[in-house]
């Protein structure tokens, strides 16, 4: 009885973490990126516990389109330093960075390899 409720509080805490990760929906944001113009895209894909390059490399003080597109399973993307986190409802950005090397993770609790979930931005 006692593993059941925590298997249950356990699943509750996730689903918690999940819905909260999502956020909501900017849809003036979303607009805005629609309409920006960009001289590049880079889409990152994602499956299960891993994205499909170790690395992404993107120009400096440029404006680029990022994008999600999830293969296996529910992912987002987060880009410290970036002001960039993508998801399920926002599905792409159009960023400007300076030159630097910007870390990326899954930032939706995917599973036993969510922590493995890390890539590299390089901007230059």
């Amino acid at each position: 009885m006692l593993r059941n409720t925590f298997a249950k509080l356990l699943a509750v805490g996730a689903l918690a973490l999940a819905l909260s990760a999502c956020g909501g929906k900017d849809n003036n944001a979303d607009q805005a990126d629609n309409d920006t113009p960009v001289s590049q895209e880079i889409v990152i894909r994602a499956s299960n516990w891993q994205f499909d390059q170790e690395t992404y490399t993107i120009p400096k003080d440029t404006p680029v389109r990022i994008k999600l597109e999830n293969e296996a399973g529910a992912h987002g993307v987060q880009i410290e330093g970036a002001g960039v986190k993508l998801n399920n409802s926002k599905k792409s950005k159009v960023v400007t960075l300076a030159a630097g090397t910007y870390d990326i993770k899954c930032n939706i609790v995917c599973g036993d390899g969510h922590l493995k979930m890390k890539a590299k931005l390089v901007v230059s």
